[in-house]
């Protein structure tokens, strides 16, 4: 239990925990919401169907929670739909019900996003909290670590999720916007939601671990590590979640159009227009620029196609001309029949497109030659072009407008950091722990995400030997915000210096947050977990 509960004034947070079948966790992942040093909540608890805990919810005497006992297993996507829609809170967070947050988790979020920034919504950082699970159930923590701490970035969240329900807060008139939970979902729920969020607002990240979340080192019961035992259904889920197109208008995300030429739809076409639903993660629609009849006869579960009628025999011109005056993009890409589809195709030339100062650039996509070609494309730019000549090729057309159409350079590329980071993985995975110290000492110097890769580097220096490094990079963070990870670090440095006082004194403070007993980056040292 808190010191002090420190009540304060503001705006009301809603904060939901869904729960099934964890009456042994339920209850310490309740008190951490009601021991906030932020007091203006409601706090909705949706049990799913699972075993009774109206005992548990009943015996804190809270007159903030409101309980949903749900008597069917409707899933958590169902709850949070039913909750959200009584939510009163201007703003609202999530608690899994095996998790919890530290004191401070609601105070720090709520500060963000009512006085240092313009974004509706602010994630912070949390502990992975390695644990073993005892026969009686209990948890026994092994080790926790900040093993990501990314900075937002958008291209990213359309790729895969860094934001994970527990570290997120965000406007509850958000939601409005975005529309329910898809209720067919059963893993990556948080993706559905941040990625959707990306549309309409960028995230706010604090460097500040408000709380943590549990990984079993084995036997996990967690329902998204099950869920994801069975492939094929996880990449139902993969998909569905990268289909989605919320309504418009989107403040932050510019649309893509991409226009599909052929003169014929056959095999060959179908299975490019396979792989392009198969490996386009940004936001999308294809234009089938042919006759309605044929546009009738496709069997495909692909989302997001439109068909632009046109005659049979239609020229690329026309077929693209036709498209060019109904689609919605801001950016246009012209696919051909049997253009060669892989993991990045487009993504790799919008990004550099996007970020381009000039307007009359366009990117020709890889392996485009005159016969197929490909590119992308402001959409504005390509209606002029075709306006003030509809009567040649479209390459001809943009080559008289004074378009400049470039290849893909690699410094144009995006998740570069991701690329890096990855090589370092490899290279510790192969025990070169001196070269990936490097290169993560040069993400450091390059990239964002520091303390992240600041960490990382200080422990690749210690297992390389290079302890002088180790202790400059671990000193660095554990100046600004200590953790158990850079604290065992250091205290190691200082072992094989001999110098035992200061190696104990780390270990001791890395001892006492790893037991839960207080948070060292906090206003107070005093301050306890829940």
């Amino acid at each position: 239990m808190p010191d002090k509960i420190i009540k304060t004034n503001g705006p009301v947070v809603t904060v939901l925990i869904p729960t099934y079948n964890r009456r042994r966790y339920l209850p310490l992942a309740v008190e951490s919401v009601i021991n906030q040093d932020y007091q203006n909540l409601e706090i909705f608890v949706m049990n799913d169907g699972g075993e009774d805990v109206s005992d548990i919810i009943e015996s804190f005497h809270e007159p903030r929670i409101n309980f949903i006992n749900g008597k069917e297993n409707r899933g958590k996507p169902y709850r949070l739909n039913q909750a959200l829609a009584k939510a009163q809170g201007k703003y609202v967070c999530y608690l899994d019900d095996d998790d919890l947050f530290y004191r401070h988790h609601v105070s720090t979020l709520v500060d963000i996003l009512e006085n240092k920034t313009d974004c509706q919504l602010a994630y912070s950082d949390l502990y992975k909290t390695y644990c073993r699970i005892e026969a009686d159930g209990t948890r026994t923590p092994l080790s926790k670590k900040v093993e990501i701490s990314r900075d937002f970035d958008q291209m990213f969240m359309f790729y895969f999720n860094h934001v994970l329900h527990v570290s997120l807060m965000h406007r509850r008139d958000l939601w409005d916007k975005v529309g329910p939970y898809d209720e067919s979902l059963n893993v990556l729920i948080d993706w559905y939601l941040t990625k959707r969020l990306v549309f309409y607002t960028d995230f706010y990240h604090t460097h500040e671990i408000t709380g943590e979340f549990y990984a079993a080192l084995s036997n996990s019961d967690r329902i998204s590590v099950k869920r994801r035992e069975d492939q094929k259904d996880y990449c139902r889920n993969v998909m569905a979640i990268r289909q989605t197109r919320p309504p418009k208008p989107w403040p932050k995300v510019k649309d893509l159009s991409i226009i599909f030429t052929a003169e014929t739809f056959d095999q060959t076409a179908g299975n490019t227009v396979g792989n392009i639903w198969r490996h386009t993660f940004y936001p999308y629609q294809v234009y089938l620029s042919m006759p309605p009849e044929d546009f009738a006869r496709l069997s495909t579960d692909m989302m997001n196609l439109v068909n632009v009628p046109v005659a049979r025999g239609s020229s690329v011109e026309a077929q693209v001309d036709k498209a060019l005056a109904v689609c919605e993009g801001d950016f246009v890409a012209i696919v051909p029949k049997g253009h060669s589809i892989h993991e990045m195709w487009i993504e790799d030339p919008l990004y550099a497109l996007i970020n381009s100062e000039a307007s009359l650039n366009g990117f020709e996509l890889e392996l485009s030659n005159d016969e197929h070609w490909a590119a992308v494309l402001r959409k504005d730019v390509l209606l002029r072009t075709r306006r003030n000549s509809p009567n040649v090729t479209l390459k001809e057309s943009l080559i008289r407008s004074g378009v400049d159409l470039k290849k893909l350079q690699p410094e144009e590329i995006p998740f570069q950091f991701d690329e890096l980071h990855h090589e370092a993985q490899a290279q510790i995975k192969d025990g070169n722990w001196a070269r990936a110290a490097q290169i993560y000492e040069y993400i450091v110097k390059n990239h964002t995400n520091n303390l992240w890769m600041r960490s990382q580097a200080g422990q690749c220096f210690f297992k390389s030997g290079d302890y002088k490094k180790a202790l400059e990079h671990s000193r660095q963070i554990n100046s600004l915000r200590p953790t158990v990870d850079t604290m065992l670090t250091e205290a190691r440095v200082h072992r094989r210096q001999k110098d035992f006082c200061k190696a104990i004194e780390l270990l001791e403070e890395a001892k006492q947050i790893l037991e839960g007993k207080y948070i060292p980056w906090t206003k107070s040292c005093k301050t306890h977990v829940a």
